[in-house]
């Protein structure tokens, strides 16, 4: 058995996905397939001895679809697709808007008596609207066409399907009457036509479709950019020499040398020497921490201070950073559990209008000519037929949700909430747990100094040989400390020789008096006493302390921590009114952990753990029925992210953060997730207002216009009327949308 990950072109909804899935299921030595609408991968496994890509690609084609085999290309192509729907929209979308509050003011300038009626020529008018609705349906909207010819051949609806059914009958029913006017031929039709009706639907419906899809271009660059973390070279020792070497060339045993500033290529033990390694790759902590001697370093970290050695013991597609690179493909590329309620009816809803429609225009010929001469019975035959296809347009049904996105994803920009896609605000609608990062997302991601103990009076004092001596120095820590000095503006004194002990502090003489700076083994080292029950309650704080002293004795103990950002309680409590569960995950320590989620009231607490097992524990929470939103700005959290439900990342944060997930928040302000959260709510409850006025008018006036009550009461819906019905649905669906603009959140 052999499994791939295939790019497919022509996916436009949902439905598609299942569509494909469908056949690809069914096609000969194929035995799973998973196919992501937001991704646009279908993942096969399948017998290689049975069947190939090849063949599989031409199955796809057969229902209008293709698998991109050269996936590399397939950026480019969403690109190039992306462009052409940008230019379509800067013609179509001026029109479609003109033409909608045209009908709208002569909708209600129809019943209010003191607004002027719009006196114009409606052959020439329509005649206007006959070419633009040619191009609009065949060059714009050829993918609508397609969905029709593809249900005509049995290959499937979906929502192009019951565009393409509906515009089109419109179209060809009001280019018949145009015909008929302009050459004198006498019908005995309604004169009503609807081409203001088409290019309004395709104008709308594709300017969604290009939101999404704008959206959505950039989720396969997360992967390129942890690929580009990967070192690509590395210094081995071999044959007591140093060489440098591709990192693909490293195998398991090499002895490879590691500098300052150097990333580390692959995972290993140290065998030799020490560094001071930026591990936030993998933790997400801002403080570089000390390796020594038989510690475990791995891939994509980077050597702040020192110099060591260590020895290969994973290389390739077993290293931490290729691990993360897997599991971030392979949540992005798992099965979207939502799908768009308008696709998943449309199955039904085509085959049911086609039904009605026919059977009205049999019946009125069959059975109505038993009542009615033949040539009355097959225009109200004809006039019933076209009209239940013209009522049952998924105008209103097209605009639903497009509508109510644009709207939604529109007041949550000027909030500061930039959201993926529609899929991502449906799916934020039904989180009922958050998880939280916490370095950078519920802190402020940075060390700084939280307070100073002194041993003497003279505080200024030693506040500037402290901070002359740090001054010299690159460390976090040290610049934690050099800003603290900055803001209590400290002066400087003058530094003679100065010296970086890598891993331990620095020192130097300042007025002839030799003073250091680090941390606790250091000062001890130097046989100086340092307070342990201080060093042990603040161990206990989660803080870090630099004990700054001279040759005698303990002068002052600096301590540094990563602040709770000022709003995030007030979040925990909106998100715990919102009956919302809490949780934190962190790879810092326990002692940290605790006493963060103790400030804060979180509900659940995860602590020293790797981005594996953030990404597992999500998984946990999730079987265990939770629906799981991840909120986080590290590269660290790039899984965990993929693998929620919806993932929320900072902007202040890692760009592979940010395209890991669904929504981001700027600025970094995590005060921004509650909001988004309410924004879901109330653009989910729109939606779900628009579908059931969608339905409201085609429940209602599909019978109407069938015929359904001509002989009890003479009632009998023309074609004209359908297309008031059809255009007060649509009025009806976008000014309840438009209401979302007013919603505070």
């Amino acid at each position: 058995m052999k499994e791939e990950t295939v790019a497919i072109k022509g996916m436009h909804c949902a439905s598609c996905a299942f569509n494909i899935e469908n056949k690809l299921t069914n096609s000969k030595g194929v035995k799973n397939v998973k196919v992501n609408y937001a991704t646009e991968k279908a993942t096969i496994i399948y017998d290689d001895t049975v069947t190939s890509v090849e063949n599989l690609n031409a199955d796809v084609k057969d229902i209008g679809y293709e698998l991109d085999i050269h996936t590399d290309n397939h950026a480019h192509h969403k690109l190039e697709e992306l462009n052409k729907q940008r230019n379509r929209l800067y013609f179509l979308l001026p029109v479609a808007t003109f033409l909608f509050l045209f009908m709208l003011y002569d909708l209600i300038s129809q019943r209010v008596s003191y607004l002027p009626m719009i006196e114009i020529n409606m052959v020439v008018f329509n005649s206007i609207l006959f070419l633009i609705s040619t191009v609009t349906i065949f060059i714009f909207g050829k993918q609508f066409v397609e969905g029709l010819l593809r249900f005509i051949r049995g290959k499937g609806a979906d929502m192009d399907t019951l565009i393409g059914l509906g515009t089109i009958a419109a179209y060809i029913y009001s280019t018949v009457l145009l015909v008929s006017l302009l050459f004198n031929i006498e019908l005995g039709l309604p004169e009503s036509m609807y081409y203001d009706s088409v290019i309004i639907v395709i104008g709308f419906v594709l300017l969604g479709k290009f939101l999404e899809a704008r959206s959505k271009i950039k989720t396969g660059e997360a992967i390129q950019k942890l690929l580009n973390l990967q070192a690509k070279t590395a210094v081995v020792e071999r044959d007591g020499k140093e060489k440098k070497i591709d990192v693909s060339e490293i195998v398991i045993g090499d002895i490879l040398i590691i500098k300052a500033g150097a990333k580390i290529p692959v995972d290993g033990k140290i065998v030799s020497g020490l560094g001071v390694l930026d591990l936030a790759m993998l933790t997400g902590e801002p403080i570089p921490v000390e390796k020594t001697i038989g510690d475990d370093v791995f891939s994509g970290s980077v050597n702040k201070q020192g110099y060591f050695k260590f020895k290969a013991l994973k290389v390739g597609s077993d290293t931490m950073l290729s691990t993360i690179i897997k599991m971030v493909e392979e949540a992005q590329n798992s099965k979207a559990p939502i799908q768009n309620l308008a696709d998943k009816i449309s199955s039904i809803f085509v085959p049911t209008v086609l039904v009605i429609a026919i059977l009205s225009l049999l019946v009125w010929i069959f059975v109505g000519q038993q009542y009615l001469p033949f040539n009355d019975a097959l225009t109200y035959g004809i006039s019933s037929f076209v009209a239940v296809l013209v009522i049952a347009c998924p105008c209103a049904l097209g605009l639903a949700t497009p509508t109510a996105i644009i709207v939604g994803v529109g007041k949550g920009a000027q909030n500061g909430i930039l959201i993926k896609n529609a899929e991502s605000l449906e799916k934020l609608y039904k989180v009922d747990t958050v998880i939280f990062d916490k370095t950078g997302t519920l802190t402020k991601g940075q060390p700084e100094v939280t307070d100073i103990i002194f041993n003497g009076k003279d505080k200024d004092n030693i506040l500037s040989l402290l901070y002359s001596l740090e001054e010299k120095s690159d460390h976090p820590l040290a610049i934690a400390i050099q800003n603290k000095a900055k803001e209590l503006n400290i002066k400087l004194k003058v530094v003679d020789n100065f010296k970086n002990i890598d891993g331990r502090g620095v020192s130097g003489t300042i007025e002839k008096n030799s003073y250091y700076a680090g941390n606790s083994k250091f000062i001890e080292d130097l046989g100086i006493t340092v307070d342990k029950n201080i060093l042990k309650e603040l161990s206990k704080e989660g803080k870090t302390p630099i004990i700054f002293a001279n040759s005698k004795e303990t002068l002052a103990i600096v301590v540094i921590a990563d602040q709770i950002k000022k709003e995030s309680k007030k979040v925990i409590e909106e998100l715990h009114s919102l009956g919302i569960k809490t949780a934190m995950l962190t790879g810092d320590n326990s002692n940290v952990a605790n006493n963060i989620a103790k400030d804060l009231d979180i509900d659940m607490v995860y602590a020293e753990v790797l981005p594996n097992e953030k990404a597992n524990i999500v998984k946990k929470l999730q079987n265990n029925g939770n629906f799981v939103a991840m909120v986080g700005d590290g590269i660290n959290d790039a899984p965990a992210l993929a693998q929620s439900n919806v993932g929320i990342a900072m902007a202040t944060g890692t760009d592979i953060a940010i395209e890991s997930s669904d929504i981001t928040l700027l600025g970094g302000d995590i005060s921004k997730l509650p909001k988004a959260l309410k924004l879901s709510r109330n653009t989910m409850k729109t939606i779900k207002q628009n579908l059931f006025w969608a339905f409201f008018y085609n429940i209602l006036g599909i019978p109407l216009a069938a015929g359904l009550f001509y002989p009890m009461f003479g009632i009998l819906l023309e074609p004209a009327f359908a297309g008031i019905a059809m255009a007060l649905s649509s009025v009806t669906v976008v000014s309840n949308s438009l209401r979302l603009k007013l919603t505070k959140i």
